[in-house]
């Protein structure tokens, strides 16, 4: 069983306060990733949302990056209308208040005891890719070391054009596959 997971794909992270041409770009891409596998008869979207309070800028992440976003409620914290209506009601979503989403490996034991079947493939997309992406696909791979985990890099936008590439190159040497 092949589990999907799309990072941070909310509306700061593409057109709002921390956007960018190559982040805004990527929504296209992913959308078609989304229909393909919700058309296969996969399990269930699994995604993650960038949510915090009005207190953002007590956290020690609004210290170090001093652009409030994602803040829960708001126009920046939602997903685009397009990728909304594509997931539908029965995606799994995972609200963070942090780079890496922790409820991950219980929210797979879920799924596995639901489908009585075991994961045989982790596929991350989304937004950023030198932040929460690879925060997210380090911690899949420490929590199944033999798992694959791969990363599509036509799914995903990092800050910069360069960070993006660095990040799939530090996913590499940690045993991430690169599509």
């Amino acid at each position: 069983m092949k589990i999907l997971i799309m990072i941070d794909m909310q509306n700061d992270f593409l057109t709002g306060t921390l956007g960018n041409p190559e982040t805004a770009a990527v929504l296209s891409n992913v959308c078609s990733k989304v229909e393909e596998y919700l058309k296969s008869g996969g399990f269930p979207l699994v995604y993650t949302m960038d949510t915090h309070g009005d207190n953002y800028s007590d956290t020690q992440e609004g210290k170090k990056l001093p652009v409030p976003h994602c803040i829960d409620g708001t126009e920046g914290w939602e997903l685009p209308k397009k990728l909304k209506s594509i997931i539908g009601e029965n995606a799994v979503c995972i609200k963070k208040n942090t780079f890496g989403a922790r409820e991950l490996p219980g929210i797979f034991k879920k799924i596995e005891s639901e489908a009585e079947e075991k994961i045989s493939e982790i596929e991350l997309i989304g937004v950023c890719t030198d932040i929460c992406v690879i925060s997210n696909a380090l911690l899949i791979k420490a929590f199944y070391p033999e798992l694959p985990v791969i990363v599509d890099s036509s799914c995903c936008a990092g800050v910069t054009p360069l960070s993006h590439l660095n990040a799939l190159e530090a996913m590499k040497m940690c045993q991430i596959e690169i599509i």
